[in-house]
């Protein structure tokens, strides 16, 4: 599995991890970057600022691609006030209680750190 590893559970070259956002195992190769997997996909400015300011470490290469279409998907569009959140596009309710999804998170710009359901930051209590 793993060709080197130091102690701190730092990846030295290539070893088998699982992706933190969809639970895939992949090879990393951060030893070798230029054959690794993530560097087969091209990310915009934005979305690599989005990941700087995420909690996965390294992600596999399906859900960088799928992290670039929702960041730019969104870009620049504002962040909904109360008023104008629209049910099952920023929110759903279940048993009685507001659950924001997904594309509410990335609009709001920022992970709150409350271990919410849809966080797409990474963030787990």
């Amino acid at each position: 599995m793993s060709e080197s590893r130091i102690t701190t559970n730092k990846v030295l070259k290539h070893e088998t991890i699982v992706c933190k956002r969809c639970g895939l195992q992949f090879e990393c190769k951060v030893g070798d970057v230029g054959n690794c997997q993530c560097s087969t996909v091209s990310l915009s400015g934005v979305t690599r600022k989005f990941l700087d300011n995420t909690y996965f470490g390294c992600l596999c290469a399906n859900c960088l691609i799928e992290i670039e279409k929702k960041v730019l998907e969104i870009e620049g569009k504002p962040f909904p006030k109360s008023n104008d959140q629209i049910e099952n596009v920023h929110y759903y309710i279940e048993n009685g209680f507001y659950v924001f999804t997904e594309h509410y998170h990335l609009l709001r710009g920022s992970c709150c750190k409350s271990g919410c359901r849809h966080c797409p930051y990474g963030y787990q209590k």
